[in-house]
Order: structure tokens, then C-alpha cells, then sequence
């Protein structure tokens, strides 16, 4: 009877544990494919700001034809984003493509008749608009970031993160140069 009593004990305690591990390993699978879901939504947006600058671009050449400079350093910064592989090399690309964005649209404050063409005027918003989805995705990412990362090195899932190999993830960082203000010169 005792013995019986043990027995049943221990296939408890080892349900328990198997069920315990189940639980863990399908949360950090569920955490690990949010950060993707996450990263797959920065992209889209990067994507559809990467789609609406040549339109932006264009529209500006128009009125601006001396900037030929910020036509160049924009081009370059979309072709650097759509180059970029990594969380790390595209969160660089972005800040350098944001700082150039900004750059354009401070020379389009030189020219009031870009300011009132209808084509500029919806560019920019589509623009701003987009900015704010990518600031919002951004965060969201490093949101789910946090949490995953947080849960393989708590105890006990970092016991089973270590056998499954999940690894910490990276965090969309904001380069240094796009802190800084944007400064025009003529």
C-alpha cells in the first residue's frame, strides 16, 4: 500500500514536470514568434516608406533642382535599408534613411510652392503617417523583445531555453546620429 502510494506520488510529480515543461517550451515559442510577427511588421512598413520615396523624391526634384546632394543621400539611405540583413544593420539604415528624410523635408521648407502642391502635401502625410507606424512597430518589437528575452533568463525557463536553444534576441536601436537635429545649410 505504501509503496503503492509512493509510486503514484512520483508519476504525479512526473506529470507535473512534463506538463510544467510543455508549458514553458510552448511559451517561449510563443514569445520568439511574436518577435518575428514584430520584425515582419517593422519590415512591412520600412517597405511601404522605402516604396513612397522616389514619389517624394520626384516631387521635390521638380522645385529643387540645386539639392541635388539630398536627392543622392537619400537614394543612397533607401538603398542601404533594402540592402540590410540583420536587426542591427537595418535598424542602422533606417536612422540613416529617417536623417535623410528629415534633411529633405527641411529644403522643401525653402520652396512655398512645393509647400502648396497637392502631390507634396499627400507624400508627406503618407510619409509622417508611415513614420508613425514604423515608431510604433519599432516598439512593439523591442516590447517583445523584452518579454522573451526576460523569460529565458528567468528561472525556470531558462533551464529549458538552454536545452531547446533559444537565444536573447536584439533590440531595434536608435543610432546616435538620428538624436541629433537636423541642421541645413545654404
Amino acid at each position: 500500500m505504501a509503496l503503492e502510494i509512493i509510486v503514484l506520488a512520483g508519476g504525479a510529480v512526473l506529470v507535473l514536470l512534463a506538463v510544467g515543461l510543455v508549458l514553458i517550451y510552448n511559451g517561449l515559442v510563443t514569445a520568439r514568434n511574436r518577435i518575428e510577427n514584430a520584425w515582419s511588421q517593422i519590415d512591412v512598413q520600412l517597405k511601404r516608406r522605402y516604396d513612397m520615396i522616389p514619389n517624394l523624391v520626384e516631387t521635390v526634384k521638380g522645385y529643387a533642382k540645386h539639392e541635388k546632394a539630398v536627392f543622392e543621400n537619400v537614394t543612397k539611405a533607401r538603398a542601404a535599408l533594402m540592402g540590410a540583413q540583420t536587426v542591427g544593420e537595418k535598424a542602422k539604415a533606417d536612422n540613416m534613411l529617417t536623417s535623410t528624410l528629415k534633411s529633405l523635408f527641411a529644403v522643401a521648407e525653402n520652396y512655398p510652392q512645393l509647400r502648396a502642391n497637392e502631390n507634396f502635401k499627400l507624400l508627406q502625410e503618407e510619409i509622417a503617417g508611415t513614420e508613425s507606424k514604423i515608431a510604433y512597430a519599432r516598439q512593439f518589437y523591442n516590447d517583445a523583445v523584452l518579454s522573451y528575452n526576460t523569460s529565458i533568463q528567468s528561472v525556470p525557463s531558462n533551464i529549458i531555453a538552454g536545452m531547446f536553444g533559444f537565444v536573447a534576441k536584439e533590440y531595434f536601436k536608435t543610432g546616435g546620429e538620428e538624436r541629433k537635429n537636423v541642421e541645413v545649410k545654404f
